[in-house]
């Protein structure tokens, strides 16, 4: 097994631990105060943006991808904004969760749609950005929902996604896109 493809399945699990803590002390802890909720959803994406950005780094130089480089600023930016305001009103954590989740899904989208060769699981990358399109939607649509809506909303989209990533830090070496259509073969069947 090569670096690049060590060092892929590193960051898609730590990611995916970071999503599964995340979810799973969001859902034990319902009824969590706003200022724990802004640390621990701060804690998240900035440990999921810095793994994202020290994988691509990783990556040789010739096959980095802007499109991650983006999509980690964007969960650092989000964690530092959220360190840097820790006073900040339900409502307005809302909508920086809300914007992180729709930027990142559109980012995922198309690095599913325009970068499947240089995406390990293109199909599942998609579903990750569908859901946090998805989820997105859904904070920005009812904010009045109350706390715990959105808290129940935010922790199983970060276990969904916990899945999915680690998923793909455990996919089989020999499993690769092989076939026009984006399905997957393993290293024992012919490719077409």
């Amino acid at each position: 097994m090569n670096a690049d493809v060590r060092a892929s399945r590193a960051s898609f699990a730590v990611r995916g631990a970071a999503a599964f803590i995340f979810g799973v002390l969001t859902l034990a802890w319902p009824g969590v105060t706003l200022a724990v909720l802004v640390l621990l959803w701060g804690a998240y994406v900035m440990v999921e943006g810095i793994f994202l950005l020290v994988g691509e780094i990783m990556r040789p130089s010739g096959t980095r991808r802007w499109i991650v480089f983006v999509e980690a600023l964007a969960g650092i930016g989000a964690g530092i904004m959220t360190f840097l305001w820790p006073g900040i009103t339900a409502l307005a954590l809302l909508w920086v969760i809300a914007a992180w989740m729709a930027v990142t899904g559109a980012l995922e989208i198309s690095a599913a749609f325009h970068r499947r060769r240089d995406v390990r699981a293109p199909r599942l990358t998609g579903v990750v950005g569908v859901l946090s399109i998805a989820a997105a939607v859904l904070l920005a649509v009812a904010p009045v929902a109350g706390a715990l809506a959105i808290t129940w909303a935010i922790a199983w989209y970060a276990i969904v996604a916990a899945v999915v990533y680690s998923s793909l830090a455990i996919a089989p070496p020999g499993v690769k896109r092989t076939a026009s259509d984006g399905s997957f073969r393993g290293a024992h069947h012919a490719t077409a």
